[in-house]
Order: C-alpha cells, then sequence, then structure tokens
C-alpha cells in the first residue's frame, strides 16, 4: 500500500510559490448561504491565504437575495480594481444557478475556473491556468506514473467541479478513457490503471474491484455520523496492493494549493 501524502505536496506546492512575488491584489472566497462544510472550506483556504501573506477576503451572501442579485453582487467584488481573483464556494443552495452566479466573474481572475468563459478556454486548450482539480491530477501523476500513454482510465462523475474537466483533459493523453456514472458497472475498474473518482458517495468502490497495482484519485468526500470519508473505501484489504489519495489529507489540501497557483499566475505582471 503505498498512501499519497497530500499535505506533503501542498506544502512544497506553497514553499514554491513563496518564493514568487506576491500578489498585492485580495482574494475574494463568496459564501452563499449557511452550509457549515463550506464556510469551513473557506475558513481554510483564508488560513493558507495567511500563511502566503496574501489577504483574503470572506463575503457571506444571503441565498434569499435570489440569482440576478447575488449574480451582481459577485461581479461587484469580482470587478473591484484591487481585487485580483475570485471564487464562489459550491455547491450553493438550490434551486439557485451556481454556473448563472459564477458566470458574473472575469476569466482573467476566475482561479477555480468555472465560469463558462473559463472553462470554454480550458476544454479548446487555450486557458491561462488548468482548472485545479486537472492541475491535482497532473501533479500526482507526475509523482507516481510518468507515462500515460497506453494506460487505461476511469474517471467517476462527470461535474463540472472534478469529472468533467478532468474527462476532457484525459482524452487527449490516453488511448483509452472510461467516464463512469454513479449507476453504472464498475466492473470495467478491474482493468483500469488509474481510477479518479469525485461523486461524493462515502465506500463508494473498494479495492477488490480494481486492478493490482491501480492509482486511485479520491476526491470525492461524503459525512457519516460526523465522520468524513472518500468515495474509494481503504479498509478493503485488496487496497493493500494499491497507491492511492486519503480523504481526508489527499486531494483537499493540493487542490487548495492548486487554486492559489493560479492566483499567482493570474497576477503575474
Amino acid at each position: 500500500m503505498v498512501v499519497i501524502d497530500g499535505k506533503k505536496i501542498s506544502a512544497e506546492i506553497l514553499a514554491r510559490l513563496k518564493e514568487k512575488p506576491k500578489p498585492k491584489k485580495f482574494f475574494a472566497g463568496v459564501l452563499i448561504g449557511d452550509d457549515p462544510a463550506s464556510e469551513s472550506f473557506q475558513k481554510l483556504k483564508q488560513s493558507t491565504a495567511k500563511g502566503l501573506g496574501i489577504d483574503y477576503r470572506i463575503y457571506k451572501l444571503d441565498s434569499r437575495l435570489g440569482n440576478d442579485a447575488l449574480r451582481e453582487e459577485v461581479g461587484k467584488i469580482a470587478s473591484g480594481k484591487t481585487c485580483g481573483g475570485a471564487i464562489v464556494q459550491l455547491p450553493i443552495p438550490e434551486p439557485l444557478n451556481a454556473t448563472y452566479i459564477v458566470n458574473a466573474i472575469p476569466p482573467e481572475k476566475d482561479p477555480d475556473c468555472l465560469s463558462e468563459r473559463t472553462l470554454g478556454a480550458h476544454y479548446n486548450n487555450r486557458a491561462k491556468v488548468l482548472h485545479p482539480a486537472v492541475a491535482t491530477v497532473e501533479e500526482i501523476l507526475s509523482r507516481t506514473i510518468f507515462e500515460l500513454k497506453g494506460k487505461k482510465i476511469a474517471v467517476i462523475g462527470a461535474g463540472i467541479l472534478v469529472g468533467k474537466p478532468i474527462a476532457v483533459w484525459l482524452m487527449r493523453k490516453v488511448s483509452e478513457l472510461y467516464v463512469l456514472g454513479r449507476g453504472t458497472d464498475f466492473s470495467i475498474l478491474k482493468n483500469c490503471d488509474v481510477v479518479i473518482s469525485g461523486v461524493g458517495k462515502a465506500k463508494l468502490f473498494t479495492g477488490r474491484m480494481l486492478k493490482e497495482n491501480a492509482l486511485v484519485i479520491d476526491f470525492g468526500y461524503d459525512f457519516v455520523d460526523g465522520k468524513i470519508f472518500g468515495d474509494f473505501d481503504s479498509t478493503d484489504e485488496k487496497a493493500e496492493k494499491l497507491v492511492y489519495t486519503p480523504t481526508p489529507g489527499g486531494t483537499g489540501p493540493i487542490l487548495v494549493a492548486k487554486l492559489f497557483e493560479n492566483f499567482y499566475t493570474l497576477n503575474e505582471n
């Protein structure tokens, strides 16, 4: 069993950023509604920013404002001359339209790469920065599997936060790519060298369902009885012969570091 230490990798990325010129503009994090998990994630980003000496400002907005007012508020925050980047913490309360609201962030201030214009540039290989989830996969692959050619890859889930941008990025790099929904037959996983998951369903798949020595990159997280679990069940005895990212402490810290890496890139002179 090889457990990928996301905290260690994150620390190395952040250490590199500390050697670069520090962006003078502030980083805005927008919280819509009162989700405790979202608030916790924003505080983690604020703590990371503090370690870098970055001014990270959290804006809490009432979900009852509605789509138009929220989009206008996000636009005002992001368009400010002293704002160097803005993100909207997802998910946001239903029935709000996340894409409509996030689209208020201009591409040059979108380190999360979630607005339609930034995603469009990403899908056409023209974006200035990599989608943070994609950058996280790239970082992990560079430390484990150096050659994607000839590998079989499975991506579980096709959401805009993880699965879809990663799958599109991989299409140009691998010969066999499988994109699986939650209800599909997972037997194909036995043939895959790399399994990437971002569903958010605790213990969705286990080691016995995978190929020996496979690499598992798990972005999923789910809260069960107050504890956090990933999509991958690493307690399965068959997990002993795998390389995987744990939850917590795996992809999460790397993802945050890559977000700040994008912030630095977008604010380079």
